[in-house]
C-alpha cells in the first residue's frame, strides 16, 4: 500500500506561498484608508492654518496644497489640479500592472504598494477638494538656512507612504545590484 502524503495544514501553504497581487493591493488600501482617516480627523479638529504644538520639533498643523511636493506650482491658475490627477492615475495604471508582473518580489512590491497607496490618498483628496490636505510638520534650526524658520513643509500620511516607497526602491534596486556582482 502506497503511503499518501501527509496533509499540510493551509496556514502552512500560506506561509510557503508566494505573494500575490491582492496582498499587494491590500496594503495600498491600508495606506489609502489610513491616509483619508488621518486628514479627515484633521479636517474636523483644526481649522486652515490651525496648528498645535506636540513637541520642541513637532506639530500638527492643517495646511491645503493645490501644488505637488513642496508646494510645487501651489500658485499656478489651476490647471495643476488635473494634470497631478492625470498623473497620479496613469501612475496608479503603471504600478498595478509592475505589481501584477512582479508579485513575488516582495521588496519591490512592498515599494510599490506604498507609493501606490500614498499617490490615491492625495488623488482622492485632488478629485474631492481640489487640494490635498497636509498636517505633519517638523521644524528644527538646522533646517533654517534650506527652509524657512526651520519649518519642514507639511505633509501627510499619504507622502510619508510615497516617501518610504521610493526609498524602498531605491534599496532594492542596491540589493539587486550587489546579487549580480
Amino acid at each position: 500500500m502506497a503511503k499518501r502524503p501527509a496533509k499540510s495544514s493551509s496556514f502552512n501553504k500560506l506561509s510557503r506561498s508566494k505573494p500575490h497581487l491582492g496582498l499587494w493591493l491590500g496594503w495600498a488600501l491600508v495606506v489609502v484608508l489610513l491616509d483619508q482617516f488621518t486628514k479627515i480627523l484633521v479636517t474636523g479638529y483644526y481649522q486652515l492654518g490651525q496648528s498645535a504644538v506636540v513637541t520642541s520639533f513637532f506639530n500638527v498643523v492643517r495646511a491645503h496644497n493645490p501644488g505637488a511636493a513642496f508646494s510645487f506650482l501651489a500658485d499656478a491658475s489651476g490647471w495643476q489640479r488635473w494634470f497631478f490627477t492625470g498623473l497620479a492615475a496613469t501612475a496608479a495604471l503603471f504600478i498595478v500592472w509592475q505589481l501584477a508582473k512582479h508579485s513575488s518580489q516582495r521588496l519591490f512590491s512592498f515599494a510599490l504598494a506604498c507609493v501606490l497607496g500614498g499617490a490615491l490618498g492625495n488623488l482622492i483628496d485632488r478629485l474631492w477638494l481640489g487640494y490635498v490636505v497636509d498636517f505633519l510638520q517638523f521644524h528644527w534650526p538646522w533646517l533654517d538656512p534650506i527652509f524657512s524658520g526651520g519649518y519642514f513643509p507639511a505633509f501627510n500620511v499619504a507622502d510619508s507612504a510615497i516617501t518610504l516607497g521610493a526609498l524602498c526602491l531605491i534599496l532594492d534596486e542596491l540589493l539587486r545590484v550587489k546579487k549580480s556582482a
